[in-house]
């Protein structure tokens, strides 16, 4: 079923949906279902599994040089998707990216994903690779997610690449966009982050999905905005709790958003690690309560790989 058909079958009531990160190579299914397993109770209609690009690694050749070698740390999306969907028989939502993938790579991924009955995505462009001073696109590839939006559409309609081919299978895919209550870094301010996103809904996306922020006010400004301007898809908040001190200094930097005063000193009056954890853990869980006071359409959680923390604020929440 699409994400969008179980937000109006909640009528109104807050659904509740979590995102797992596919494994490093070499490791197998046992980490997601270590993760899913204590969740599954909450009844999740549906789970998230990020996509990851490749990077560059130098590796020693035995003449003493270096070898540039592009490699993918973490594969397996579609084969966890397909995996999750056969255990808990919930859908599974994966991630698109547009880094390291053409067209052509975009569409296979897409037919498969229809074979296997997935038709709900998630189209991002991705982050550009660790050494990169910028996202660098592939050749015949995408350079933007609202490329790869009108691309999942276009299959929706039965148009293909190829123009060669005739009455091809109309796709049923639900899109899933990211939304940012405190801009992408890359935009030069929120009302032209905003028209980027009106952009991709109006090229087919069905919802939006926020970047994780620590102030809902952003979150409730972010939706009036975007109501504003003729978005009216639902708009569901990304969250994640801080479980770690330098957490304070490392989410802003790596994912661009503003701290409250009031965490920050909940989190530096701790004596210890688990107290940080527990403070985190409160301010997520009060984050929650008002968002679904307001009656937000679901509560999507980041789980980074930590159920236990997002088990906690969930049986405080549900």
């Amino acid at each position: 079923m699409k994400v969008t058909d179980y937000f109006s079958k909640a009528n109104g009531n807050t659904l509740v949906s979590f995102e797992v990160l596919p494994p490093l190579k070499g490791g197998g299914m046992k980490a997601i279902f270590d993760t899913l397993d204590p969740l599954m109770e909450f009844k999740p209609p549906f789970i998230d599994v990020t996509y990851h690009r490749e990077e560059f690694i130098y590796k020693k050749r035995p003449s003493g040089y270096y070898e540039k070698t592009a490699i993918r740390k973490r594969p397996g999306t579609v084969g966890i998707c397909a995996s999750i969907m056969h255990r808990y028989g919930v859908d599974a939502v994966p991630h698109l990216i547009c880094g390291g993938f053409t067209k052509e790579d975009t569409e296979n991924v897409l037919i498969d994903l229809n074979f296997l009955n997935i038709n709900n995505v998630l189209a991002l462009r991705g982050d550009a690779r660790k050494f990169d001073g910028k996202f660098i696109a592939e050749e015949n590839g995408h350079k933007y997610a609202l490329d790869l939006v009108r691309q999942i559409e276009d299959m929706n309609t039965g148009k293909y690449l190829d123009d060669n081919i005739e009455n091809g299978e109309k796709t049923e895919f639900c899109i899933g966009v990211a939304g940012y209550p405190e801009k992408h870094f890359e935009s030069p301010n929120i009302d032209f982050d905003l028209q980027i996103t009106k952009a991709k809904v109006d090229a087919g996306a069905d919802y939006i999905v926020t970047q994780m922020f620590f102030d809902n006010q952003k979150y409730f400004d972010y939706v009036d905005a975007c109501r504003s301007i003729g978005i009216d898809v639902p708009i569901v908040p990304g969250l994640k709790p801080v479980t770690k001190k330098y957490q304070l200094n490392s989410l802003p930097r790596l994912f661009h958003v503003n701290m409250p005063a009031e965490l920050v000193k909940a989190v530096e009056k701790a004596k210890d690690s688990e107290q940080v954890r527990q403070a985190g853990i409160e301010w997520c869980i009060q984050q929650c309560k008002e968002l679904k006071a307001k009656g937000v359409p679901c509560l999507h959680y980041y789980t980074m790989g930590d159920p236990a923390t997002i088990r906690q604020i969930a049986e405080a929440i549900f």
